[in-house]
């Protein structure tokens, strides 16, 4: 079917055309025909079919159910950095919920020191969370917030942000407009005591985001320091 003398590796051909069939919703109720299907349907051999498969899975794509055969896996949560929003507004209509660590005053991390624009020993709101979408750990957030800016911050403090929107509290209760952020995303690998708060084996892959928020008079009102599970959520990035 697919042998048209091209350079291109056969099971390439075949994890690509998979692949979009996964993304398209073509495999009605999630589940992939099986190996001997699909060697037949390609006319490969069953190595060719396995290759194609295991670059799959090694992008999140599909998942093997012992005893039932290969199914699409639920697809993470996306969400595009060319636009400011929060957690909850990122995942648009999906359940969300968080399970507070902390919500209590701390001294200003050195990282945020010179952006916050504060004295070393200065006492800024630390809120860590872990956010779940649909009852799936997906995300460890530490937000620290400047009460400089406005000190009706300090409100956090008494609220229960179990199931609130951090930005929806600085935006609509505070009437505070939040004008860009600056963002550094990089790869890390999850410790154990991470790992146990995500649900994930310890060294998972995850991603690592730092988040420094300003006002439109450029001062710096947020510094979040984010961890998501690789398997559970994606990035998108706009250019125009």
């Amino acid at each position: 079917m697919m042998r048209d003398g091209s350079p291109v590796p056969l099971y390439y051909k075949i994890y690509k055309d998979l692949r979009n069939k996964i993304v398209g919703g073509y495999f009605e109720g999630g589940r992939l025909p099986t190996e001997k299907e699909l060697c037949e349907e390609y006319d490969v051999s069953r190595m060719t079919v396995r290759k194609a498969m295991e670059q799959l899975n090694m992008e999140g794509l599909i998942e093997r159910k012992k005893g039932k055969g290969t199914f699409v896996k639920k697809i993470g949560s996306e969400e595009q950095l060319s636009r400011l929003t929060g957690f909850t507004e990122e995942v648009g209509k999906k359940k969300v919920k968080s399970r507070v660590l902390a919500n209590r005053l701390v001294r200003i991390p050195v990282e945020a020191k010179e952006a916050f624009g504060l004295p070393e020993n200065t006492l800024v709101v630390l809120l860590k969370r872990v956010r779940y979408i649909e009852e799936v750990p997906v995300a460890i957030e530490e937000a620290y917030l400047n009460p400089d800016i406005d000190v009706r911050i300090l409100n956090v403090l008494e609220l229960d942000m179990s199931e609130r929107s951090l930005y929806e509290f600085l935006r609509k209760e505070l009437g505070m407009s939040l004008d860009h952020a600056e963002e550094i995303i990089e790869v890390m690998s999850l410790s154990t005591s991470q790992a146990r708060l995500l649900d994930q084996p310890a060294g998972s892959c995850a991603l690592l985001r730092r988040r420094y928020t300003y006002t439109p008079d450029g001062r710096c009102v947020e510094y979040v320091l984010s961890i998501y599970r690789g398997d559970q959520f994606k990035f998108k990035v706009l250019r125009r």
